[in-house]
């Protein structure tokens, strides 16, 4: 069985977006940049890469309101890959990054944190309410704006 996990450690590019499905999912998506910095023939070099990141219920809501542009954070998720249509036409393939757990780095920062009541992050009953029965965000088929 093949695995897709990922974690990366980055600091966010923009703050997060939160929106609501049509059934009152939120949806957070930001993006995160992940530096690396090593040595060629004595001389540092530093590359940059730019990653897309969606988080859904709870998650993203929480997301939403603790992080802001330049924080850092540890995103453990799933790439998905997606296509699209730019406005010109062509047709465009992308790399997405749905994250299972977020949170701040505590590298070189403190954080406070603040429990949240459980639940199925649509307002519903809590969870375990009916054990066993995590929804997926992509169960409903809905999209997402």
């Amino acid at each position: 069985m093949a695995d897709n996990t990922i974690t990366l450690v980055g600091n966010l590019t923009r703050d997060p977006e939160l929106r609501f499905t049509t059934t009152g999912r939120g949806v957070a998506s930001f993006g995160i940049a992940v530096g690396r910095r090593y040595q060629v023939n004595g001389e540092w070099q530093e590359q940059t890469s730019y990653f897309n990141v969606t988080a859904w219920g709870q998650l993203g809501e929480n997301a939403a309101a603790s992080l802001t542009k330049g924080s850092r954070v540890v995103v453990t998720g799933r790439l998905e890959q997606r296509e699209y249509t730019t406005r010109e036409g062509d047709k465009r393939t992308a790399i997405d990054v749905i994250a299972d757990e977020l949170g701040p780095s505590l590298r070189w920062a403190t954080a406070q944190v603040e429990r949240t009541p459980k639940s199925d992050g649509q307002g519903g009953a809590p969870r375990g309410s009916n054990p066993g029965t995590e929804p997926s965000p992509f169960d409903s088929g809905e999209e997402p704006f």
